[in-house]
């Protein structure tokens, strides 16, 4: 009876080993740069290395009139207006850091990816509305809300980590913002909050991409992209709960893959009582056939940035109760 347990138990190790063993070799074929690089050659791109430029956004809250850009050219930060943005500018160059002038600590700028400053673009006029930001931290999507907003109507900006409510409470205090309310709150918890926004931007947490981090082939598994695709349908579609009527949603990521993206968009379409209505920024229509893989047409209303000159990022605007 001994030699038939023992034997009994030496048969589950293996087998306990060899599930292992498979999962650690389907994840290593899931991943690196390789398989990623190919998935974008199968979406229609070719990859290419790129050097992204830094950019900054004026907050012309608290410019009033002055000249901001003959006063940072000179201190020695040389700017290009960013022609696809209405406040942001390249640095060309610079003699001191954009992040240590007396106009930056000042709130008269903010340091923020030119792509990145897209997604608050897209919003209906709302000056009065009320806002609500899921995913906050670390605050610059948030500042330039309020920037848009002219500090009237109220944001509500959430984020679920303590540390980095710390950053984004530090970051609304110095650009001067008057209209923000911050809750320590997950976003798929924000049907508690008990409110209907007339606007909600889910810039959702996503696996990034290779444009703004060196080693992201080498950390990222198509496993990692489909778990982060998951959590961010599960705080759209509790977002999407707090959206009132004739409401709109920015969903916003910095991440190529389009598990976060366009597969997403096509089951916010399906799942939630939501439209995708057409977008004028930058970019390329989002994919419509993905891995042979038909989406719903509206779709391609979104768009897709491939790295250059911006990092990579993907934005889309759903409405609630609007007739196209």
């Amino acid at each position: 009876m001994l030699t038939i347990l023992e034997s009994q138990r030496s048969q589950g190790h293996i087998c306990s080993v060899m599930f292992l063993c498979s999962v650690f070799l389907f994840s290593v074929i899931m991943s690196g740069k390789e398989f990623f690089v190919d998935r974008y050659a199968q979406l229609g791109w070719r990859y290419r290395p790129v050097k992204l430029r830094q950019a900054i956004r004026f907050n012309y809250s608290n410019i009033g009139q002055q000249d901001l850009v003959s006063r940072l050219f000179s201190l020695g930060l040389n700017l290009d207006k960013i022609n696809f943005l209405t406040s942001g500018y390249w640095v060309c160059d610079s003699k001191v850091s954009a992040g240590a002038t007396a106009e930056y600590l000042l709130g008269l700028y903010s340091i923020q990816e030119a792509a990145a400053q897209i997604p608050v673009s897209l919003f209906t006029s709302f000056r009065g509305k009320r806002v609500l930001d899921v995913a906050a931290a670390p605050g610059g999507k948030t500042v330039q809300l309020a920037d848009v907003m002219g500090n009237t109507g109220c944001i509500v900006a959430l984020d679920v980590s303590k540390q980095r409510l710390t950053a984004l409470v530090n970051h609304l205090e110095r650009c001067r913002v008057k209209n923000t309310v911050v809750y320590q709150l997950d976003a798929r918890n924000s049907p508690k909050l008990g409110l209907k926004f007339d606007r909600i931007l889910v810039d959702a947490p996503c696996s990034g991409n290779y444009a703004s981090d060196p080693n992201w082939f080498q950390n990222r598994t198509l496993e990692d992209v489909k778990r982060n695709a998951r959590v961010q349908r599960e705080m759209l579609m509790k977002a999407s709960e707090c959206l009132a009527d004739n409401g709109e949603i920015i969903y916003s990521t910095c991440s190529l893959e389009p598990e976060e993206n366009e597969l997403n968009m096509d089951w916010a379409l399906q799942r939630l009582k939501l439209q995708i209505v057409e977008i004028n920024c930058m970019g390329v229509p989002g994919l419509t056939n993905v891995f042979d893989k038909q989406l719903d047409s509206t779709i391609a209303y979104s768009r897709r940035f491939w790295p250059d000159p911006t990092q990579g990022f993907f934005v889309c605007k759903l409405v609630k109760g609007r007739s196209l």
